[in-house]
């Protein structure tokens, strides 16, 4: 199976390194970031020079970008649906909306072709080791022809039902998480405030009901000044957090949670700060809080 690959960014290089290690043959497609498409062409991978190229070279497209956006725009221009051909299988990594996922893959269908959704857990670093998380949704058969490439760069695979359930699981995993996030955020935001000694409240929070995931990955910031723990920018969760309020308010559910995080991850993108990664916003919000000049990274 010839694979093509597009999105080789954060998350995206490990994955394609890893497909590649596997022995399949690897056609990727470039952007501005020469970086990560140097290495893996170095390391055997063909470059593409157009999406409608990229699905002409393979037989499975994995796509691995920022949104539904770019999704989208890749899928409905370019070429891209007259260079597919029967037995085609994009395979969409990125956190997307469900709803845009299942318009797609009816599209694909009539062409004789299928979509696979399956978005990824973890960060960057397993990326790279090829231990990541996925979440597959989509029709048997195809999940099953597409399998072994995502356990190249997977050690859990998670089945998740009929095409589109994989975002949808993705999304609301990622609201725990961002919303914990948010929480966690603010409360270290008034420490700071307040002139707490961190290292003693990161003593109390880990023997008591306050400790979590989230906790631990943002006082590597705040103690170390080490934001590489949660590799996630502002602008992405706070993306994640309007597909998943879009796909409440599309069941017609309250989600009073939801919101209040959003709000918190829109003040820190509408302060400039998308580009920084997760664990910062302690700091941006006692910064926004007291007026202070504490240090963040050059992003």
């Amino acid at each position: 199976m010839h694979i093509g690959f597009m999105g080789v960014g954060y998350m995206g290089h490990g994955a394609a390194k890893n497909i590649l290690a596997k022995g399949y043959p690897l056609t990727i497609l470039g952007h501005r970031n020469r970086a990560p498409i140097d290495d893996l062409v170095a390391q055997g991978a063909k470059e593409a020079s157009s999406p409608a190229a990229l699905v002409a070279s393979c037989d499975a497209m994995f796509l691995c970008l920022p949104s539904t956006v770019e999704v989208e725009a890749t899928v409905f221009g370019n070429g891209f649906l007259d260079a597919v051909q029967p037995g085609f299988v994009l395979v969409d990594m990125t956190t997307s909306d469900p709803r845009s996922t299942r318009r797609i893959g009816e599209l694909l269908r009539a062409r004789g072709a299928d979509l696979v959704d399956a978005p990824m857990g973890r960060t960057p670093k397993e990326a790279e080791a090829g231990e990541l998380s996925t979440f597959v949704g989509g029709d048997p058969e195809t999940v099953a022809r597409v399998l072994p490439v995502i356990q190249a760069y997977s050690t859990t695979v998670v089945e998740t039902g009929p095409l589109g359930s994989g975002h949808t699981m993705k999304l609301l995993n990622n609201f725990l998480a961002i919303a914990t996030s948010a929480v966690v955020g603010e409360a270290l935001a008034v420490a700071l405030t307040l002139g707490v000694d961190m290292r003693v409240l990161k003593q109390v929070v880990d023997t008591a009901g306050g400790n979590s995931v989230m906790f631990q990955r943002y006082m590597h910031w705040v103690l170390d000044g080490d934001d590489s723990h949660l590799q996630g920018m502002m602008s992405i969760a706070h993306k994640d957090l309007r597909y998943y309020r879009r796909m409440t308010d599309d069941a017609e559910v309250p989600t009073t949670m939801a919101e209040s995080a959003a709000q918190t991850y829109l003040l820190a993108n509408k302060l400039g700060y998308e580009r920084q990664f997760m664990p910062v916003l302690p700091t941006i919000l006692a910064n926004f809080m007291d007026g202070g000049k504490r240090s963040l990274p050059d992003r």
